[in-house]
């Protein structure tokens, strides 16, 4: 089992987004990484069998001397835009049904807060440069999905495959979950993750952790939760404890990804309360044991 628990990370309280950002596509799994740059080093973003450095100011340099003392890494490219550019428009608070999502460099004082319905759920999130702001629709329905359960079950523990930003491990312990487990494969997405679990004061409910999804499966929890790649979908699905859960929130699915998982739901008796599907495209399920 490969997993990593955090117990504490450092923060920087000058909440502010990223500038431009300079980004070095390595090929390579070049791993945490931290060890090699300087304080301009953001984090690495693994996908496949690449890696994304993110870094505040240029690092033609430093990356040219770690791919020179670690030849098993190449440069593929680089880039530079701006935060809003990576992020695909500008990070900004947001009314997701109950939920009131709010960057903190947009928070001075809590004003922006204090202005949204006094019985909204407010939740501040630093989404860095991982996704998982809020804006995507797998996202929202979960969001949906976790406001519906939540208004009608009482709901002690969680386990949240695929955290991201940790935005609905932060949403269901605003809800009244006292045990969360928000787990994610990606260094970069947990210690994001962490970070926002200390913003929001909920160390002592959420716990985040880096490792395969696939390896907590079997941990005991009223709920699980996973919006993830189809991939690891189909592999948690097939893990022992599984369906072991009472209540699932199930998303990241296209049309036939949702069929085949909903034919092993109902295979192994589990079923489908309420069912999202935006635009015939993105699908989200949620479910409970028979």
């Amino acid at each position: 089992m490969k997993s990593k628990p955090f117990a504490i990370i450092s923060e920087n309280h000058d909440y502010r987004p990223y500038e431009d950002l300079y980004i070095y596509y390595v090929k390579g799994r070049a791993g945490k990484a931290d060890k090699f740059f300087g304080p301009a080093f953001i984090g690495n973003w693994e996908e496949d069998d690449f890696s994304f450095l993110f870094f505040t100011e240029p690092a033609d340099h430093e990356v040219a001397h770690f791919i020179e003392k670690h030849p098993q890494f190449a440069l593929a490219d680089h880039y530079r835009m701006t935060y809003e550019e990576w992020q695909g428009g500008r990070v900004a608070p947001m009314t997701v049904g109950r939920f009131y999502i709010c960057p903190p460099w947009d928070c001075p004082g809590n004003e922006p807060l204090l202005k949204c319905n006094e019985n909204a759920i407010k939740i501040l999130m630093d989404p860095g440069v991982v996704f998982g702001t809020g804006f995507h629709t797998t996202t929202q329905d979960c969001l949906e999905a976790l406001s519906w359960l939540f208004s009608r079950e009482s709901i002690d523990s969680v386990l949240d495959l695929g955290t991201g930003t940790g935005l609905l491990a932060l949403a269901a312990a605003k809800m009244g979950c006292n045990r969360c487990l928000a787990l994610d494969f990606n260094f970069l997405a947990a210690k994001t993750a962490f970070r926002n679990v200390c913003l929001n004061d909920l160390l002592t409910n959420i716990v985040v952790l880096q490792g395969y999804a696939e390896d907590f499966v079997t941990i005991p929890a009223d709920l699980l939760i996973a919006n993830i790649h189809y991939d690891v979908m189909q592999k948690i699905i097939k893990a022992d404890g599984f369906f072991h859960k009472k209540w699932f929130i199930l998303s990241g699915l296209f049309r036939t990804q949702a069929r085949h998982i909903a034919d092993e739901l109902t295979k192994n008796q589990v079923k489908i309360i309420k069912q999202w599907d935006k635009d015939n495209i993105w699908y989200t399920f949620l479910c409970r044991r028979a």
